[in-house]
Parts: C-alpha cells; sequence; structure tokens
C-alpha cells in the first residue's frame, strides 16, 4: 500500500510503499477513502510529543470503510463507512478511565500519534475507536467533523448553554467555520469575532446573527451591548486577542477555549469572581462523540470548507495547511 510517512522529527513526509497491515485481536483494517490535514499533525512531523515511534504515519480525521475484521470484533461488518478521529483507544485502569472520562485517558492512544494514521491507503484501528458514519456525509465532508467538528460541536453541546442564549465564535477560521454553523444550528444566537469586515458576509453565510470586527471595535464591549455572551468559544491562537473578549461574558459566562493560543491569555479577576465567570479549556471527545457530531452535522446541514489534495501531494497539502492560507480545512484522498 502507499503511505505518507515521517521518518523522523523535522523530516519532509515522504511517500513509501508498506505491506498492507493485518488487524490484530480487537481491530478492524480501514481502506481510507478520505483524511484531513490538520494542524495538531506538526506534532508528529515536528516530534512534539514524547517517546514517538518513527517512523510514524501521520492522520487523525479519518474516513473509510472497514475492509477486514480481527478476532473478538463486536457489532462491526465488513463493508461499514467509518471514521477514527484523535482518539484512538483507552486504557482502561488510570484514574481518569475508571471515571469513565476516556478521552482523558493518561495513556491515551491518538490516531497518527501514537499509532499509525490515516495518511495511507489502509489504517489498523482499535474497534472502541470506531465511528458510524450517515450516508449523507461524503468521505472528504466527513473527514474535518473527526476533529474540527467534534472539538466545536462537543465543546458546545457540554458549555451549559441553551437555546436563544448569545453565544460568540472568535475566529472564522478551521474550527471557527465549522463552530458558527453548529452554534446557529443549535439554536443559539450566534455572533461571529474577527478581524476585518471581509469576513462578514461568509461568518452571516454560516449562520451567524452578529458580526463583531475586531480590528474597529472593541468586541468586549460589543458584546455586552448584546446583553454579554453566555460563551464566547474561542479558536484564536493569541493570546492577546482572547484576553480581549473576556470581558464580554454574561453573568455565569464561560469563555471555552478550543484553540491553543501560543503566548499567555490575561486575565482580570475581579469581574471574574463578581460575575461567576469562567474559563474552561475542551479537547475533542470519544468515538461515541464523533458519531454524535457526524450525525447532527448530517441532519442540520453543517459541511466544511474543503481544500482537496490526493494522496501522493500530501507534503503539499500540510505546507498549504501550515501556511494557514487554506479556506479552511485541507483534505487528502486515496481514490480508495
Amino acid at each position: 500500500m502507499r503511505a505518507v510517512q515521517v521518518a523522523k522529527p523535522k523530516a519532509t513526509l515522504e511517500l513509501v510503499d508498506r505491506p498492507v497491515p493485518q488487524p490484530g485481536r480487537g481491530e478492524v483494517r480501514v481502506k481510507v477513502q478520505a483524511c484531513g490535514v490538520c494542524h495538531s499533525d506538526s506534532v508528529t512531523k515536528e516530534g512534539l510529543f514524547p517517546n514517538i515511534t518513527y517512523p510514524r504515519v501521520p492522520g487523525h480525521e479519518i474516513a473509510g470503510v472497514i475492509d477486514a475484521l480481527g478476532g473478538e470484533v463486536p457489532d462491526w461488518r465488513v463493508g461499514d463507512r467509518v471514521g477514527i478521529g484523535w482518539y484512538a483507544g483507552h486504557c482502561g485502569h488510570c484514574e481518569a478511565c475508571r471515571r469513565g472520562k476516556h478521552i482523558l485517558c493518561q495513556n491515551l492512544e491518538i490516531s497518527g500519534l501514537t499509532r499509525d494514521g490515516g495518511y495511507a491507503d489502509y489504517v489498523i484501528a482499535r474497534f472502541q475507536a470506531l465511528a458510524r458514519l450517515p450516508e449523507e456525509l461524503s468521505p472528504v465532508d466527513a473527514a474535518p467533523l473527526l476533529c474540527a467538528g467534534i472539538t466545536t460541536y462537543n465543546a458546545l453541546r457540554e458549555s451549559g448553554a441553551r437555546p436563544g442564549d448569545l453565544v460568540a465564535v472568535h475566529g472564522i477560521g478551521g474550527l471557527g467555520h465549522l463552530g458558527v454553523q453548529f452554534a446557529a444550528r443549535m439554536g443559539f444566537r450566534a455572533a461571529a469575532i474577527a478581524r476585518g469586515k471581509d469576513k462578514e458576509p461568509l461568518a452571516k453565510k454560516l449562520g451567524a446573527k452578529y458580526y463583531i470586527d475586531s480590528d474597529t471595535e472593541d468586541a468586549a464591549a460589543a458584546l455586552q451591548r448584546l446583553g454579554g455572551a453566555q460563551v464566547i468559544l474561542t479558536t484564536a491562537t493569541s493570546g492577546k486577542a482572547v484576553s480581549a473578549t473576556i470581558g464580554g461574558l454574561a453573568i455565569d459566562g464561560k469563555l471555552v477555549v478550543v484553540g491553543a493560543p501560543l503566548d499567555a491569555v490575561e486575565v482580570n479577576m475581579v469581574p471574574m469572581i463578581m460575575g461567576r465567570r469562567s474559563i474552561q479549556g475542551w479537547p475533542s471527545g470519544t468515538a461515541k462523540d464523533s458519531e454524535d457530531t457526524v450525525s447532527f452535522s448530517a441532519q442540520a446541514g453543517v459541511r466544511p470548507m474543503n481544500e482537496v489534495y490526493p494522496l501522493e501531494r500530501a507534503a503539499e497539502a500540510y505546507d498549504r495547511m501550515m501556511s494557514g492560507a487554506a479556506r479552511f480545512r485541507v483534505v487528502i484522498t486515496t481514490g480508495n
């Protein structure tokens, strides 16, 4: 089979031939049809995670079809359409697992990081990592929903916001353009915060009721004029920009962080205390959360905006994603 691997930390992505892998006990083999290219793939390429075994195939937004079963695989059949995200399995015995919080497993298996991912014709996955894909979603549309989608959808549905509440999505990029769609279709009054007037037509098309240009107005003050945000879902990578939105929270409002700011976020704690406001980080979710995400997306009409490349151009696709110029997700396809 073809696979695109990283031979060692900071090495160039290279297309190689590998033997087709065989599934073991509790595993399935998935014929990959599409795989999203995510910024988190840079963790594998740059060697930013401890004890990565190289060579390693990146990719954790995988859509495909089961084509072989190992032993002791319940409920799944050859031919089933499946997705595999960041979550690739949990240990079952750490403190988080014993409390049922499997995505927080201290020994979490991660697609494309602790085991080979989807930049390949085939991938081996534990059956616990599989999410069923609805027929309404193509592999290309399904793939980004298994990371960018589940992260924003899961964060919003667990945020405590109720239909009718003002929910702001900060940043209209790979995560944010999905966050706006989810917020609007969940029944929230969706506000989009981004830099520049040029993004307003897209934000409104995605479902935003309000648009706030942070280049020309104070985002926090603008949110307060709308009554204050019950939730601000921030996807931004600038700590300074995130800090500038916090004052827009309503009483009992919550800043939910799904992007990873590269610099410190500064917070005035007095209004946080006096208004019972809070800040929460949020990771992605388990396979069942992915399944909920794609099911909701199919039903509600949420779709990613994708740029598509063939597998043999994976290195080019990765560079395009890392440049920040893609609108808005990058997906590689295998032709399977």
